[in-house]
């Protein structure tokens, strides 16, 4: 028997190239499903095959199906990341069946892509542990006829599709051998800022809480547990939360950053209980604002929170590649 064949749909972004990379380190053959446009790196690799397809085209199940070889495995790493609901709905949710489809008829060991963001923070109190276990997002009856209007009452529309799309998959009566990893937020090589900091009021940062660790993840880590669950067999649905093993205090990633990068050159600290408070004051007028002036995403995105990978280690082993501060030189050197 010959490697295992590994299929990455969204290969050409951000998640998938980094997985496309890593199963040819391993010496892996992969099948790069981009929609637009492929990397440029392929061109010049024999191992990886680039397979033009759009998951939302009613071809793309014949598309892959005929393409994949059976007993392969097939990171689902495809999604769409901004905030259109619509755009959600399409490139999200609905491209879920269509990998499931082909998943089951090309017997695909799946390893879906998936995020924090489908953990429903609202139920967890500042300094909790956050595990596999913690509550989820809920669903409203009638989220599977109706995916859009579950899609429209969801904390923001990104962290809806996620959530819909661990749904379908978990509710899938023929799903086994199938693995959801749900990263923390995904840094790495042009990507080094996150959202999880706070804002910007010209060229002043402002932070929102100095305690409590970062979920963070660097995408060659997500890509190394990705490539590992590949080679797993599991019984059913098993799920994973993927964090790094050194996960840094805001004040730490501050400094961290600054000297790799040089900014913020200028920031506050403003403690979560008190933007908190100004929060719950806004709460009439909230829908108008900005999503931090919103208690339950900011609950979400600043609450200080322990996000252990107790069980992601336990499950596929190996360790980083570097601490946070050597993560952060590795990007930053990466990028020059």
């Amino acid at each position: 028997m010959g490697p295992l064949t590994l299929t990455v749909t969204g290969a050409a972004g951000f998640v998938g190239r980094a997985c496309v990379a890593e199963a040819r380190r391993r010496d892996l053959p992969v099948i790069a499903v981009y929609r637009s446009k492929p990397a440029p790196e392929w061109a010049e690799d024999a191992g990886v095959t680039p397979l033009q397809v759009d998951l939302t085209s009613a071809s793309a199940v014949s598309a892959l199906t005929t393409s994949l070889p059976k007993g392969g495995a097939l990171i689902h790493a495809a999604a769409h990341l901004g905030d259109d609901p619509t755009t959600h709905l399409r490139d999200t949710v609905q491209t879920m069946n269509t990998v499931l489809h082909v998943a089951r008829v090309a017997e695909q060991r799946l390893i879906h892509v998936s995020s924090l963001a489908v953990y429903d923070t609202d139920q967890l109190a500042p300094g909790a542990r956050l595990t596999e276990g913690s509550p989820l997002i809920p669903l409203p009856p009638g989220w599977q006829t109706d995916p859009g209007t579950a899609l429209a009452q969801a904390r923001d529309p990104y962290a809806g599709a996620k959530r819909l799309q661990e749904a379908f998959l978990t509710h899938d009566d023929h799903a086994e051998d199938a693995w959801i990893l749900r990263p923390g937020v995904i840094w790495g090589p042009g990507r080094s800022w996150h959202a999880l900091m706070g804002f910007w009021a010209s060229k002043l940062h402002v932070t929102i809480g100095s305690d409590g660790e970062l979920p963070l993840c660097h995408v060659d880590h997500v890509a190394k547990a990705a490539v590992e669950a590949a080679h797993r067999y599991t019984e059913g649905v098993s799920v994973l939360n993927v964090f790094d093993n050194d996960r840094p205090t805001r004040a730490r990633f501050l400094t961290a950053h600054r000297r790799c990068y040089g900014w913020p050159r200028a920031n506050v600290t403003v403690p979560f209980a008190i933007w908190m408070m100004l929060a719950r004051g806004l709460t009439p007028i909230a829908h108008k604002l900005p999503g931090l002036f919103r208690r339950s995403v900011l609950r979400a995105r600043m609450m200080p929170l322990r996000y252990p990978n107790t069980r992601l280690r336990s499950a596929l082993a190996g360790e980083d590649l570097d601490t946070f501060e050597g993560m952060m030189a590795r990007t930053r050197e990466a990028e020059q």
